[in-house]
């Protein structure tokens, strides 16, 4: 039988959906793995680390600040390409391209044009990818063909000041999405299937933090930093369930990912410092207790690591930092500045692996006395603003300009 088929291409295709169905324990399917939660799975350090990364492969698929999605053995790129906005699939083995889907985006300009985009991290499930591009168009399409299923636009011409940042989070069939502008946005759901739009809150607009899942009492909610609050949404029908004031001053931006511990919720912020918040049932409705607050240690972009009862992170100052997660109490913070306050910690069992922007992996021990650094490795001549993904002994490095490397640690 010729290999180009219509059949054997059907079985391929049929046989791509059922792998993508399902997600195995090292995948990275969405922002900050698989629940969220900067946790890496199947990771196991060497005896002796090496002085240099083993590169399997590198792709050029343009540029991008988002973080690639890894799949089965299919790896999931969000890029610029010229005038256009670019969806890949790629072999996870070879690099090589399996589809792609573009359309027409405009970058983003300005202040924020040094990131022209996309920022926003592609999310994988289900068969589908969804993306939202960095003009607010969201894109879901069929994992293994890379076919549109469904594009919206509900906010033309609206998104934050320095454009979106913010990675859609799907689950039980919604896709939800912060969306629209200051004064003219909403945290929204849509059916998976269709498109359609099950509900929204537009009691705010959008700023650059990503939602997370959080269940209290047996109730699902959708926890996120809106524009100047923190908020715990119903993820069935979107009714606001509790609210915390949190309003950036100044230069400061609400960017971080809230951290969800069994029913705390921890969020921090620039010139707000690190906070911690108990979810309680009262009557009802839900009501949130503050457990303690840090104003000393803040992030700005970077989204703090929970292992151990631990947070361990990389402050405004570009610093990295660790706290403990049940008193707020700083137990270190070390003196070198990283570079600013962009940057990634990743939870990979044994270790902490962390990028900079200046493409520098960081592994550390996990350490609640002080800065422990195990090795450090260049993984790129250009910025580097995506997560590494972490996958077994696999490292994905995406950086700014132009390409997505395969490492192996050997």
């Amino acid at each position: 039988m010729n290999n180009n088929s219509p059949s054997l291409n059907l079985l391929a295709v049929a046989a791509t959906a059922l792998l993508l169905t399902s997600v195995s324990a090292q995948d990275w399917p969405q922002w900050r793995g698989a629940n969220r939660d900067a946790r890496a799975a199947g990771f196991k350090a060497p005896a002796a680390w090496p002085k240099e990364l083993t590169q399997k492969w590198k792709a050029e698929v343009g540029q991008s600040d988002a973080t690639p999605a890894l799949v089965g053995d299919k790896v999931f790129v969000f890029a610029r390409q010229g005038g256009e906005e670019a969806i890949l699939c790629l072999d996870a083995a070879t690099g090589k391209e399996v589809w792609q889907n573009k359309y027409d985006a405009q970058p983003a300009t300005g202040p924020a044009g040094r990131h022209p985009g996309p920022r926003s991290s592609p999310t994988v499930a289900d068969g589908k990818i969804v993306t939202f591009g960095v003009r607010g168009t969201i894109s879901c399409l069929d994992a293994a063909s890379g076919k549109i299923l469904w594009r919206k636009d509900d906010y033309p011409g609206a998104w934050p000041r320095f454009f979106t940042a913010s990675s859609p989070l799907i689950v039980d069939g919604l896709c939800v999405a912060q969306v629209g502008t200051k004064g003219n946005g909403a945290v929204v759901a849509y059916d998976m299937a269709s498109g359609g739009q099950k509900w929204k809150w537009a009691s705010e607009g959008p700023e650059y933090a990503s939602p997370v899942l959080f269940t209290a009492s047996g109730s699902k909610q959708i926890v996120t930093l809106a524009e100047k609050s923190v908020v715990g949404l119903n993820l069935a029908d979107g009714k606001l369930l509790w609210q915390i004031p949190f309003v950036p001053q100044g230069m400061a931006y609400n960017s971080a990912t809230p951290i969800v511990d069994g029913q705390t919720v921890i969020y921090s912020g620039q010139g707000r410092g690190t906070h911690a918040v108990a979810i309680e049932k009262q009557g009802d409705g839900f009501a949130p207790k503050e457990l303690w607050a840090n104003p000393d240690v803040a992030v700005q972009f970077d989204t703090p690591v929970l292992k151990n009862g631990l947070l361990f992170g990389l402050s405004n100052a570009g610093k990295f930092f660790c706290l403990d997660a049940k008193t707020g109490k700083t137990l270190w913070i070390d003196s070198v500045n990283r570079g600013g306050a962009f940057g990634s910690v990743v939870d990979a069992g044994s270790v902490l692996f962390a990028l900079t922007p200046k493409a520098e992996l960081i592994v550390m021990e996990p350490s609640e006395k002080e800065f422990k650094q195990v090795a450090s490795y260049k993984v790129s001549d250009k910025p580097t603003y995506a997560y590494p993904v972490i996958s077994g002994n696999r490292i994905l490095i995406e950086d700014q300009d132009s390409a997505v490397t395969l490492w192996t640690i050997e």
